[in-house]
């Protein structure tokens, strides 16, 4: 029989704290356009969303494709700024 070294109560915290830090994040999301190229949106979001090369890629793909993509993730006071970054580049984005 295995025991578990943590408690039922310890579980439950646990979970409750992350649940509450998940509902803390917000996004910051990115949609299409058909003014801006690849590559000012790839150069972008690398130096504003501090994407790899790879990561910016594939969400110029997504918005490409799909209209619109999550860049970036986290508490407000972060997204806010890099928002701001994005729109000054002529990104249509917003945070949700």
């Amino acid at each position: 029989m295995k025991i578990d070294s943590m408690s039922t109560k310890e579980k439950v915290s646990e979970e409750l704290l992350l649940e509450e830090e998940t509902a803390n994040q917000n996004e910051i999301v990115l949609f299409n356009d058909e003014v801006n190229t690849f590559d000012h949106v790839i150069e972008t979001l690398i130096s504003v969303c501090e994407h790899t090369p790879e990561q910016a890629e594939q969400c110029s793909l997504i918005v490409h494709y799909n209209g619109k993509c999550t860049v970036k993730t986290g508490e407000y006071k972060d997204l806010e700024p890099r928002c701001t970054l994005l729109l000054q580049a002529g990104l249509s984005a917003e945070i949700v």
